[in-house]
């Protein structure tokens, strides 16, 4: 699954430190650091979707602030969101177009099916069949995503990968499956009443936890292993090497001092 070349390690501006953070009160933290800017991206998204075709490139973009946002590095919400539109449209194009064609066949089937097995029990058994994958389907798209704005494989493998991580990383996958259910649960349940918050905070906020819980996996079974295979260190993590210090010691490199001569003063240059 590791063979790709990360894409965009840094972002615009200055990289912050991509740590990955753990535990509830950890993601609260970092979200509240960027809790209004969240608000201007779910505006931007929705805005950008009005043409529905663009559904997955829009969905892209978000992705890729909320991916930067989450690892704690930089990224400028409308500069980095145009940039990232434009450069994966294509991917993100095409698997928008799947999600429309499978949203169409499972609002079609699934209803069917159910109108079906009230009256032939057997017809239970596709149903269920079809209920699963629609489910399994709907979180691959916590990887797929990601993996688009993140590397530079195929879209056929991205999706294929995307199976496997639902499972590798079923932790995480099933904490952010929660968070969707919440989330809409509390948005639709609270209709209208809700309908003025929609432009301002669901969506970002859903990005923003997936990436925070399924970045990581993505990190852990495809881009490390790349790095790892071809004996070379991850660009996430180069901060690590440095420890800092603005001036480096270099006492041992300093000529000794002329016997009887008076000593220079030391300067920086």
């Amino acid at each position: 699954m590791g063979l790709f070349k990360f894409k965009d390690v840094s972002g615009r501006g200055v990289a912050k430190a991509p740590m990955e953070k753990r535990g509830f009160v950890k993601f609260i933290e970092v979200y509240g650091r960027r809790c209004w800017k969240l608000m201007g991206l779910n505006l931007m998204f929705l805005i950008s979707i009005l043409p529905v075709v663009t559904f997955g490139p829009a969905v892209a973009a978000m992705t890729k602030v909320c991916r930067n946002w989450s690892q704690e590095r930089n990224a400028f919400i409308w500069a980095d969101y145009w940039d990232a539109f434009k450069k994966n449209f294509k991917q993100a194009f095409g698997m928008g177009l799947i999600d429309i064609l499978f949203v169409l066949c499972f609002a079609v089937a699934i209803p069917s099916y159910s109108e079906w097995a009230k009256n032939t029990p057997a017809m239970y058994v596709p149903l269920v069949l079809c209920l699963s994958c629609c489910i399994v389907f709907f979180m691959m798209h916590f990887y797929i995503y990601l993996m688009i704005v993140s590397t530079n494989l195929s879209l056929r493998k991205i999706v294929k990968n995307a199976f496997f991580l639902v499972s590798l990383g079923i932790k995480n996958s099933l904490w952010t499956l929660i968070v969707w259910i919440v989330v809409m649960f509390f948005v639709v349940g609270c209709l209208p009443p809700s309908i003025f918050i929609i432009p301002f905070w669901p969506f970002s906020f859903i990005c923003f936890a997936n990436a925070f819980n399924c970045y990581p996996v993505i990190r852990k079974y495809v881009i490390q292993p790349y790095y790892d295979a071809r004996g070379e260190d991850n660009p996430e993590f180069d901060y690590l090497k440095t420890d800092g210090s603005l001036f480096e010691d270099k006492g041992v490199e300093e000529p000794a001092p002329e016997k009887g001569g008076r000593k220079k003063p030391k300067t920086i240059s």
